[in-house]
């Protein structure tokens, strides 16, 4: 919140929900890296194979360069497996996430006056 200037708690109600899985990386001082996959809720539900959400990837400033988000990354898509997944990527991480096979899927939109866009991973057959 403090780095990227976002004055608003990201208190959303989905980190206790059934399901969630946290996924981090940690040392004696703390987390350095973090994310969650969850079951997607409303329109893109109505879908044959409702797809997985990944966010709140985060890794702290003073971590960063190590391979830790894209470890998780891969621990995340060991989880989502054969579904489909989707996330908000702030549009200068755009290609970090093309690495692990999502594209944009939509406009760019601003979220806390940070620039955003959707990104997709198709599911692949069973």
């Amino acid at each position: 919140m403090v780095e990227q200037k976002c004055p608003f708690p990201e208190i959303d109600g989905r980190d206790t929900e059934p399901g969630v899985v946290h996924l981090w990386v940690a040392d004696e001082t703390g987390p350095l890296s973090y994310l969650r996959v969850f079951d997607s809720t409303g329109a893109e539900v109505r879908a044959e194979q409702p797809p997985v959400r990944i966010g709140r990837v985060v890794t702290a400033a003073h971590a960063r360069g190590r391979g830790l988000s894209g470890a998780l990354m891969l621990a995340a898509l060991e989880i989502v497996g054969s579904r489909p997944s989707l996330l908000d990527a702030q549009v200068d991480t755009a290609s970090f996430y093309a690495r692990f096979g999502f594209a944009v899927s939509g406009d760019e939109y601003l979220e806390d006056d940070i620039p955003h866009v959707l990104m997709t991973r198709p599911g692949t057959p069973n």
